[in-house]
């Protein structure tokens, strides 16, 4: 089966909001100490305003769910997964990152739509609905994610951003070129 083409049908497939889980051996207090660490540094910084993240208040201290070891979560809307991802990326020193969308299909987002960033870990996929009827709203008061209220790029105009695009990129010799349907 060929990914989707067709605009509209991508951007209304978008995925809206992304949990990160930061993953520790429960046993090892060095592992843990740093896993906190890294969350208090994720709050000052949403605090100052470098991206949208919000952490549960708990921290799991032995499996729970899919999640074989201990753990805890953060939200993301869209809106601020590069940020994010980033910084997780360059300081989440020897931690374990589990990143996976929110969608209606809660397994598979586990399984078949999941990235990591460090070494994997084996989930039990068991425990988790196959899908749900309910868009995954965290947070709605923020107004981001599944719950924005910007407005959004008319399709027009993303094809001509789009259009443009590909004429600056013409005289690039390294970039791919767009098929011509």
């Amino acid at each position: 089966m060929s990914p989707p083409t067709d605009l509209q049908t991508v951007l209304d497939s978008e995925i809206k909001e992304w949990h990160f889980h930061i993953y520790f051996h429960q046993n090892n207090a060095d592992e843990h100490q740093a896993a906190l660490v890294l969350r208090d540094a994720v709050l000052r910084l949403r605090r100052d305003g470098a991206f949208v993240a919000v952490p549960l208040f708990r921290v799991n201290t032995s499996p729970i769910g899919p999640h074989p070891c201990g753990s805890y979560e953060i939200w993301c809307p869209s809106e601020s997964f590069a940020s994010l991802f980033s910084y997780l990326c360059m300081n989440r020193g020897e931690l374990s990152v589990l990143v996976h969308p929110l969608t209606r299909e809660e397994r598979t987002d586990h399984d078949t739509r999941k990235a990591w960033i460090g070494s994997p870990y084996p989930l039990d996929l068991s425990t988790l609905p196959v899908k749900s009827e309910e868009i995954p709203l965290q947070y709605p008061s923020l107004q981001l994610g599944y719950s924005s209220t910007a407005p959004t790029v008319p399709l027009e105009a993303r094809k001509k951003l789009g259009a443009a695009i590909e004429n600056r990129l013409r005289a690039e010799k390294e970039a791919a070129k767009a098929p011509q349907d």
